[in-house]
């Protein structure tokens, strides 16, 4: 496939998931009111998702590369709109549960997918372009999902919020169906279970990928643990409508967007090591300065989202230096080295998730468990430099 082609596909399908989760969060104070229950239950709702979304990817890695980017891509998009629908016409706040639950077992293939059919054909400086190009437009699809879902709710009740789900899910089939041309050789063998422990095991055992996922899973992972608790902190303490929310949360997603444009303009001339440390850097100031708003000053837009901007702007910078780096030693398993990087960065914001539930209050669990992943990922980075100039 041409490089229009694989970015093009690689970041439909690796925003399948942000996508899913952008949409749904002006929802999510609307689901409380909508079913009766509490806001535990709805960021329930949400941690399944990302959980679904961890563990499926375990099996969507090695499942593509046995069956082919393309085969395995469309069983996964399968489920997802089986998710989406379940949960438009879902009676219950049990029912949306499940659903999303299945949804983000659905939506696991696109990043490992994506990622994967970029390392089959580039390596080097041309798969960090293409990374960093999917990233500008994994910027600009969350950035609308909360702004259309906000809207969505504004105009139409929280059923339509999935509708809209189950009409992405559709684009991303039929452009796979004619856009997606086969990466890999299908090899079934792969599958033994013998064989899949030990590919994993390979991936596993390489400290270039473990300090990779570090950095990872504390940026990525923090970006979707905030999402559990953004919606409740700006509507319920800033008290912000559902749609100012869905318009308030571009100030993310722009950011992310700046700091894509930004890598592009001058990664040739400072070079993908050096702009990932000043992304790193930005990351780590971010995650201080929203402890440190949390702790000192009544929450506002700007003390809340001021701080997410940073980081987002600083993630932008450093993500494809290290999702190449991550998955540069794999070139026969890359669907299973994506699959478990992507694990790791879910599980590590499920697992922020279920900690924000455990402490109860949003605006508490958002000044000390993100500002802790965020700093996680600088060690992570320490660790990394250290093993380069080691190598």
């Amino acid at each position: 496939m041409s490089e229009a082609r694989t970015t093009f596909l690689g970041a439909l399908l690796t925003t399948l998931g942000p996508i899913s989760m952008a949409i749904y969060t002006p929802a999510m104070p609307e689901l409380v009111r909508a079913f009766g229950t509490t806001e535990a239950a709805i960021k329930l709702s949400l941690s399944l998702f990302f959980g679904g979304f961890a563990l499926a990817q375990l099996v969507a890695g090695p499942l593509s590369d046995a069956l082919g980017r393309k085969a395995a891509t469309l069983i996964f998009l399968a489920i997802y709109l089986v998710g989406s629908f379940l949960a438009a016409v879902a009676p219950s706040v049990e029912f949306i549960l499940a659903a999303r639950l299945i949804q983000g077992i659905g939506a696991s293939v696109g990043v490992v997918v994506g990622r994967a059919i970029v390392r089959d054909l580039y390596v080097g400086t041309d798969a960090a372009r293409i990374l960093n190009t999917i990233g500008i437009f994994l910027a600009i699809g969350p950035a609308m999902g909360p702004t259309l879902g906000g809207l969505t709710l504004a105009t139409f009740s929280w059923h339509a919020v999935f509708v809209l789900m189950i009409a992405f899910g559709i684009a991303a089939g039929l452009c796979t169906v004619f856009l997606l041309r086969e990466t890999v050789t299908p090899d079934l063998a792969r599958l033994q279970p013998a064989r899949l422990v030990q590919n994993y095991l390979h991936v596993a055992r390489n400290r270039q990928f473990l300090a990779a996922a570090v950095i990872l899973s504390g940026t990525i992972g923090a970006l979707y643990t905030q999402a559990t608790m953004l919606s409740f902190v700006l509507i319920n303490r800033v008290g912000l409508t559902p749609t100012q929310f869905g318009v308030g949360m571009l100030m993310q997603s722009g950011f992310y967007l700046l700091g894509s444009v930004t890598l592009k303009l001058v990664v040739q001339r400072l070079g993908g090591a050096r702009c990932a440390l000043v992304g790193i850097t930005l990351c780590g100031i971010g995650g201080t300065l929203m402890a440190l708003s949390v702790a000192l000053v009544p929450p506002f837009f700007l003390s809340i989202m001021g701080p997410v901007a940073i980081c987002t702007f600083g993630l932008a910078l450093l993500t494809p230096y290290i999702v190449t780096l991550s998955l540069a030693p794999f070139a026969h398993v890359a669907g299973s080295a994506s699959a478990l990087s992507g694990f790791l960065q879910m599980g590590s914001g499920f697992i922020g998730g279920i900690a924000a539930a455990l402490i109860g209050d949003p605006l508490t669990a958002f000044g000390i468990i993100i500002p802790t992943m965020e700093l996680c990922a600088v060690a992570g980075f320490l660790w990394l430099r250290h093993l380069t100039r080691h190598a």
